[in-house]
């Protein structure tokens, strides 16, 4: 496909405001060529059923100072191997976990008419679309997404979709609180004051996307996300029950399977700049996250 031929492909697929639910609804049996992907023998040189993500309990870290301790410490050895934990007893409740996954399903399964007024291109409070980098990115990931900047300036709440108004600022004013707790005990496995990266800044930002991954008719030649490292501080993630999402270790793919009530804590980019600061020798690795074996992935 010439370069030409793909900008046309990607507008009429743009133009539709459908994303990848349009293409799945219309009942395609051959995916289009914009969402192939060359294959990954990532995972052809070891074994990577050796290698768990650590699973850490947030339980009385403000009531036991050794539990405290013990959780830092956890804290820093998964930042410093992996990149990535999971957490429990993090304070968000299960009903509010339960009802933002319900949420993200019930925007993408809403009627189309009324999906399309939030299908945009443009900087706007809430955006909807099938791959922010449509045009500038190849190859094409089979999601669709809406992304939500809740601070540091909120949306009005006529700039939400109903359909998941309510969920979506109850669910990231927890996240919010959730977020100052893990900078605190970053900042804590970084050997710094518990508020260090609270002070220079690290809450004053707050972005939610919600990614929408369909059953695909041929899994094998796509992806729902490509490999990437996410440009921020940490990124909690919730996960759905299906799982897919995997890390890049020892250059192995590792599973990252979905844990009942847990949320997934990523070491973004900027915060791997800070770990690099304090400790210059330590051999960090690239952190990536990708979802895999779409056919099995209905939403997140």
């Amino acid at each position: 496909m010439t370069n030409s031929e793909r900008i046309k492909t990607l507008k009429a697929f743009d133009e539709t405001k459908l994303g990848v639910k349009g293409l799945v609804d219309a009942g395609i049996t051959k995916i289009p060529r914009m969402f192939y992907h060359p294959p990954d023998h990532t995972n052809e040189s070891g074994d990577a059923t050796n290698y768990t993500i650590p699973f850490i309990d947030l339980a009385n870290i403000d009531k036991d100072p050794c539990v405290r301790k013990r959780v830092v410490e956890s804290v820093r050895d998964a930042s410093e191997t992996f990149g990535f934990f999971q957490i429990v007893n993090h304070g968000i409740p299960v009903s509010t976990l339960n009802e933002m996954k319900d949420g993200v399903v019930s925007f993408f399964e809403q009627d189309s008419e009324v999906k399309k007024e939030f299908y945009t291109r443009e900087q706007r409070p809430f955006m909807y679309n099938s791959n922010f980098n449509l045009y500038t990115s190849a190859p094409t990931s089979w999601k669709d997404t809406f992304l939500c900047n809740m601070a540091p300036n909120p949306p009005k709440p006529e700039d939400l979709p109903a359909v998941i108004r309510d969920i979506l600022v109850e669910y990231l004013n927890q996240v919010m609180k959730l977020g100052t707790i893990l900078l605190e005990l970053l900042s804590e496995a970084l050997g710094l004051n518990p508020s260090y990266l609270i002070d220079i800044g690290c809450t004053e930002s707050l972005s939610a996307f919600g990614h929408y991954y369909l059953a695909c008719p041929e899994p094998e030649l796509t992806l729902g996300t490509i490999k990437h490292a996410d440009v921020d501080f940490i990124t909690v993630l919730l996960q759905d029950h299906t799982g897919g999402l995997q890390v890049l270790h020892k250059d192995m793919w590792i599973d990252v399977p979905p844990l009942h009530e847990a949320l997934v804590v990523n070491i973004g980019d900027l915060l791997q700049a800070c770990f690099y600061l304090f400790f210059p020798t330590c051999d960090f690795l690239i952190l990536l996250w990708f979802f895999i074996n779409v056919a099995n992935l209905e939403y997140c």
